[in-house]
């Protein structure tokens, strides 16, 4: 039985055997210039260099690229689907192409995977007006011994990859590699590739950048790319002969402690079976989240509300497997401590910080969980008893079958019910959502919000409860800070604040360094623990800055202005709001420190 650690290391060490240079994995966190929250394909943090820009380490590259996809969350449960996965990727960038190609990728799966080439079938690109059937990697393929009844060819939709609504960028043909799960046929004729019956699985593919897509058609790209992209979870569970992906090693060891936890066989199937998987993969992805080299943590917004909703649904199916939401904390050390610790070694340097935030997280939601049942259960009943009733009165009466869009965001507003976790509620009970309603409902929630804060409250502040107000005071201890210790021409670009975290930008050259961090956290803890009161006083813009008040955007401010002073140690125009003394705040934490733009640091930091 192959490992996941043994296929990451054949697979860097073939390509490697082939001149490419291991890469290594980037974030998944997307950086903002792909236009998705996590990165999806191994190939896209790349694109920047398959579009022409030169690769600092050369032309050939690999790697094993983490990533995450959640457009399908639902569909987590059954033996397929992941919303973390590991994709094997090396590319060329205008250096080899097919002929290369088509041999290392039969080799790999030959020689190294041990694979039937008899067996082994593959797709190509069929033509169309734009561009040409693929008729050289067809020979290629047959020319290493793959049989010509076994080499198909596909449309555009099966074999050919390009950016939608783009003009000026790489495209063309790819070809996809497949093998049969048995040697069994079905009973269909023929039993092959394009057979529903699922015997045969795609398990890479190479595609052929020789294209440029243009407002016209097509047309030759002078330098040409491969891509190669291999997904590790679907090939581990394929080599070792199995058809769910839970089995392998990557998840095992996870599914036998769930199993001793809640004395239920996986085996058995059922609601037992799905509710392993969905915790085993939600606490995964939580877990490669948090501790992510830009690690995020769960909100209300956003990639972090996504979190959060992988989080709460994997909560709720611990209830349904009848074990202990804190059961998750022990399911992440696995995978921190026995399956990643070497293929993500920031993990176990993370592992407290990771383990806190999950135990954060599901002490949040359990506070309300067990309460917003009880309101979703309401919610049913009310609809079941104005049906029955509405029944009697009008025989022709059409069951009502929607839980409303004022109801549904009440259990989110509420009790903190992602709205996808009500419609998965409902579908269970067989009813639906108006999830237009939702929208409107938090569309008018908003607009009362802002309406309320509006020419009050300024500075970023998500909203005005009482986590926000005190990280608002914190963002100017932490200002202060950056003062002291790095240079008193700090000033603030920019800050975010939400209920979960700050955020805050200024200027700064360079990255900081540990313990520039430390000290800054240290010495806004120091003030902290001082119980300074916050001070508010109004007074002439003028007189402000004579007394040496900080002032971030002087044409933002009127003849009179509001300032908050914190003792002697900060003292700053702002619109509040703020809290009463320093000694609310708890304990100040700097959870990440790095690039916002050029010149421009962002620090994020949380109150514990």
């Amino acid at each position: 039985m192959i490992t996941s650690k043994e296929l990451r290391n054949k697979w860097i060490k073939f390509y490697e055997s082939k001149g490419h240079v291991n890469i290594g994995a980037v974030s998944l966190i997307g950086d903002g210039t792909t236009g998705v929250m996590f990165n999806v394909a191994g190939m896209q943090p790349l694109m920047p260099y398959l579009l022409g820009q030169p690769h600092p380490k050369g032309k050939r590259l690999c790697n094993v690229q983490g990533c995450v996809r959640t457009v399908d969350i639902e569909s987590v449960g059954d033996a397929t689907h992941f919303t973390f996965f590991e994709m094997m990727g090396n590319w060329s960038l205008g250096d080899y192409f097919k002929k290369e190609k088509t041999a290392w990728s039969f080799e790999l799966l030959t020689e190294v995977f041990g694979l039937d080439k008899d067996k082994i079938c593959s797709t190509v690109f069929a033509g169309n007006e734009s561009a040409p059937r693929d008729e050289e990697t067809a020979n290629l393929l047959q020319a290493l011994g793959i049989k010509k009844e076994h080499i198909f060819y596909l449309d555009k939709s099966n074999n050919w990859w390009e950016l939608e609504g783009t003009e000026g960028t790489p495209c063309g043909p790819d070809n996809e590699w497949f093998y049969p799960l048995t040697d069994k046929e079905c009973g269909r004729v023929p039993c092959d590739i394009n057979c529903p019956c699922g015997r045969y699985v795609e398990i890479g593919n190479d595609v052929y950048m020789q294209y440029k897509k243009t407002k016209d058609g097509y047309v030759p790209l002078e330098n040409k790319n491969v891509d190669t992209g291999f997904g590790l979870d679907r090939m581990l569970a394929f080599l070792n002969g199995l058809t769910d992906g839970y089995k392998t090693d990557l998840f095992s060891g996870v599914i036998a402690y769930l199993e001793k936890a809640s004395g239920k066989k996986y085996d058995d199937g059922g609601q037992a079976q799905r509710a392993m998987r969905i915790i085993a993969d939600h606490t995964r992805t939580s877990v490669m989240l948090i501790g992510d080299v830009n690690g995020i943590l769960p909100s209300n917004t956003g990639a972090g509300y996504i979190l959060r909703r992988l989080m709460r649904r994997a909560i709720r199916y611990c209830k349904a497997l009848g074990v202990s939401s804190k059961e998750m904390l022990s399911v992440a050390k696995i995978f921190i401590e026995e399956i990643y610790d070497e293929a993500y070694p920031l993990l176990p340097q993370k592992e407290g910080y990771i383990l806190e935030e999950i135990e954060k997280e599901i002490n949040r939601f359990e506070s309300t969980l067990e309460k917003g049942m009880k309101e979703f259960e309401k919610t049913i009943s009310g609809i079941e008893r104005k049906n029955e009733f509405m029944a009697k009165q009008d025989p022709s009466y059409q069951n009502e079958t929607a839980i409303g869009g004022k109801a549904a965001f009440k259990l989110f507003d509420t009790y903190g019910f992602p709205l996808e976790l009500t419609v998965e509620l409902a579908t269970e009970r067989g009813y639906t959502v108006d999830e237009k309603g939702f929208e409107e409902a938090f569309k008018e929630h908003r607009e009362k919000s802002h309406a309320q804060a509006a020419g009050e409250f300024k500075g970023g502040l998500a909203d005005t409860g009482v986590a926000t107000t005190r990280l608002h005071t914190a963002t100017h201890l932490l200002n202060a800070a950056l003062k002291t210790v790095l240079s008193p021409d700090i000033n603030q670009k920019g800050s975010n604040i939400t209920p979960e975290r700050l955020r805050f930008d200024f200027n700064f050259a360079r990255p900081m360094t540990q313990e520039e961090i430390q000290a800054v956290e240290d010495l806004v803890n120091e003030k902290i623990k001082e119980n300074i009161p916050v001070v508010y006083e109004e007074m002439p813009y003028d007189r402000a800055r004579a007394e040496g008040i900080v002032g971030v955007f002087d044409n933002k401010y009127g003849d009179v202005v509001k300032t908050y002073s914190i003792g002697c140690f900060s003292r700053e125009m702002c619109g509040g709001p703020h809290a009463a003394n320093t000694g609310e705040l708890g304990h100040f934490k700097i959870v990440k420190e790095q690039s916002s733009a050029s010149g421009i640091r962002r620090i994020k930091a949380i109150l514990e």
